[in-house]
Order: structure tokens, then sequence, then C-alpha cells
């Protein structure tokens, strides 16, 4: 019997959360939360991916606005003082691409 996977704005915020921790932590590598992606995907039923979609990507672009939010206050507060941004929204782009891949690669329904 197949898993259900809930795709509540709230369950999804909460996947791509505890994959930003993973990662943030060093629990999983960008591989591995991609691969984590993939598979959470494959479990939503085809009829519930454009609203899951839809919140990912709401929650993704919070999420990118957030981080560059925090980075502007850190170069703000730092006054430029030897601080190299990273790239903060780099999961988040990654994230968003593995769902738009799998999305365009989804046989129709």
């Amino acid at each position: 019997m197949p898993q259900e996977i809930s795709v509540s704005y709230q369950a999804i915020k909460s996947k791509v959360y505890r994959l930003i921790d993973a990662l943030v932590v060093g629990e999983k590598n960008e591989a591995e939360v991609q691969e984590s992606i993939r598979r959470w995907w494959e479990l939503i039923h085809p009829a519930d991916r454009p609203i899951a979609q839809k919140y990912l990507f709401t929650i993704l672009e919070r999420s990118r606005l957030a981080l560059d939010s925090v980075e502007g206050g850190l170069i703000e507060a730092t006054e430029n003082e030897a601080f190299r941004p990273s790239e903060p929204s780099k999961v988040l782009k990654m994230v968003g691409r593995v769902v738009k891949h799998s999305t365009l690669s989804s046989p129709p329904i």
C-alpha cells in the first residue's frame, strides 16, 4: 500500500526546513538532499503535485527572501569587514530545480 504524503503548506514547509537543517549541520550533503527531495516528490500522488509544487515554490521563495535579509543584516552589521557572502539560497535553488525537473519528467496522468 503506497504511503500517503501530506501536501499541506505546513507539511511541505517542515520537510523543506528539515532538509535545510540537515544540510546546515552536516547530516546530509547536497546530493543526499536532492535524492531525498526526488524520493519525497515521487511519493506525492500526481493529482496532488500541482498544489504541492505551488506550496513548495512559495516556501522556497519566502525562505530565499529570509536568507537574503539575514545576509543583508550581517553585511550591514559587519560594515563589510572582510565578510564574503556565500550563496545562502543555493539549497533553495537546488530543491526548486529538482522539483521542476521531476515535474517535467513525470509522465502525464
